[in-house]
């Protein structure tokens, strides 16, 4: 025991002391002090916690242990010194469910949060603090002295998948989510209808996947693909387990082609470039379908919001004029054109939503239905229409920020890359997404009280396989994730890409397909499909 006691001793004292840039953080906390001193990381961690952190400690141990540790944990026993102490105290960051506090002395370390989802935030940033610690003896690892105050800048912290064009799978899904909680973002945003493909299993109308789920945007011969009502289960306990909210959009009116390919007495038609492209807003059989699949997916979704889309609807909804339903709706409703025939649907399935105690969730042409302001939320897609998200902050619609440029990870990233998307030759890099609060500083300051926060989407137009998928989201996840949670306004580009090296090597041993922005030449582009 003094042997063991004297090697602590001798080791504290011979490491070189750390600056708290040393400490490779993402999000950075949003305050951080080094202390002297350093913790000595045992084999088998003690552990004083109640047992609903139990799910929570056994994830952090399993992300550690898959790089480099062999770290175990038990509870300690009573008035036994542990190693972790995991605290609830409510009044952190008054009562912010999501703040905690962290701090490592030579003796033990101490997690403090108000809720759940705070110590699982702080069990987060505890394993980027071990995972810094690269020396192969594991027998010897130390953590610094250090305390951590930290609460995210937004509480949507979001990130968007399309399946509809490409799908990826539950186990590619569950990657994602795993990524999502290291770097702390919790809304998952799942795209699971569109033209290409239906992927979310309907039981009142089965053809939706046994047609509908046929095809991608690649294969349109493909066979089926989609989730099943115990896939979408497994994957929300599994997202619910990781404090990640999981959003489901069924797309409407427009968008709609894989449903009217298996239920054609619905659709509203469409254009020669988009046939078969929306929902037929002058019957009210189409009403009734459409109600028939959200009360299915409201039922298995326990988010308060379900998104409908409502984008793009002119794309193809020339053929309404003939149609003789549409006709009479419009005489009936004293509509005066088709944009108003547009509207009146969105407005009837926003009423729906709210018979099964759900909000609508729309991108940001919802405005223009006006909606009920207190029932709807709207996403800023169009970075060149910024007279658009005034209208909706003007107006009094929760409003997430979520435009092509910077946040549309289908993008291209460097400007070397040409597979991908452009818009007037901008394109979605790394620094932009990490100056993201910078560029809209005006705009969030006057409406904080109405943007909950940010969000990345993921069209897969141009990512048609796993790796191609990886490549376009690592490491833009992090710049995203820095935007969202950390407050810096100020955010150094430097003191980011030296804070991502440790993650590059994390993805490297994950066995992810990501870009190098530090060598880009070390990574050479996976290209996918032209759009």
């Amino acid at each position: 025991m003094q042997k063991q006691i004297l090697l602590i001793a001798l080791m504290a004292f011979f490491i070189v002391p750390l600056s708290s840039q040393d400490l490779k953080i993402i999000p950075a906390p949003e305050n951080l002090s080094i202390q002297k001193g350093n913790f000595v990381i045992p084999d088998r961690f003690t552990v004083n916690a109640d047992e609903e952190f139990t799910s929570a400690l056994n994830m952090f141990f399993n992300r550690v242990n898959q790089h480099g540790f062999s770290s175990e944990w038990k509870r300690s026993w009573f008035l036994c010194s542990p190693d972790l102490e995991i605290i609830k105290e409510p009044q952190i960051d008054n009562g912010n469910p999501e703040a905690y506090t962290l701090k490592i002395t030579s003796k033990k370390i101490v997690l403090k949060a108000a809720g759940k989802s705070g110590v699982f935030y702080g069990l987060q940033t505890l394993s980027q603090v071990m995972l810094n610690q690269t020396s192969e003896n594991t027998k010897n690892r130390t953590l610094p002295a250090l305390t951590i105050n930290d609460a995210p800048r937004y509480p949507w912290r979001g990130i968007m998948l399309d399946e509809s064009r490409h799908f990826f799978g539950k186990e590619k899904v569950k990657e994602l989510l795993d990524w999502m909680a290291f770097y702390k973002l919790n809304k998952f945003h799942w795209h699971l209808t569109d033209v290409q493909g239906w992927r979310v299993e309907i039981k009142k109308y089965p053809k939706l996947t046994t047609v509908g789920a046929t095809g991608n945007l690649s294969d349109p011969d493909a066979s089926a693909k989609f989730y099943s009502q115990d896939d979408i289960r497994e994957i929300l306990k599994y997202a619910q387990d990781r404090f990640i909210e999981v959003i489901p959009e069924i797309d409407m009116p427009g968008h709609a082609t894989a449903a009217n390919k298996a239920y054609p007495e619905f659709s509203g038609g469409g254009s020669e470039k988009y046939p078969e492209f929306t929902f037929n807003p002058g019957k009210e059989e189409t009403y009734a379908f459409l109600t028939d699949i959200l009360r299915e997916v409201a039922d298995l979704f326990p988010s308060e919001y379900i998104h409908l889309g409502g984008d793009e609807v002119h794309f193809g909804n020339h053929h309404w004029k003939n149609l003789p339903e549409v006709q009479e709706l419009m005489k009936k409703e004293n509509l005066k054109n088709l944009q108003e025939v547009e509207y009146y649907f969105i407005n009837r399935m926003a009423d729906s939503l709210t018979t099964m105690n759900k909000k609508l969730m729309g991108w940001d042409e919802i405005v223009n239905a006006q909606t009920p302001v207190e029932e709807s939320v709207v996403m800023w897609w169009r970075h060149d229409k910024k007279d658009q998200l005034q209208k909706s902050l003007e107006n009094g619609y929760t409003t997430i920020l979520c435009p092509r440029i910077p946040l549309y990870f289908d993008f291209v990233q460097h400007e070397s890359h040409e597979s991908g998307r452009r818009w007037a030759g901008e394109y979605s890099t790394l620094k932009q997404i990490l100056h993201f609060n910078e560029y809209f500083e005006e705009t969030i300051t006057e409406y904080n009280h109405l943007i909950p926060g940010i969000q990345a989407n993921l069209w897969t137009e141009t990512i048609d396989t796993p790796e191609r998928l990886d490549y376009m989201t690592f490491p833009r996840i992090a710049a995203l994730a820095e935007a969202a949670w950390s407050t810096n306004e100020k955010p150094d580009y430097q003191d980011f890409l030296n804070r991502l090296k440790p993650s590059l090597q994390l993805y490297k041993k994950a066995g992810i397909s990501f870009f190098n922005p530090i060598n880009p030449d070390s990574t050479p582009e996976i290209k996918g499909p032209a759009k």
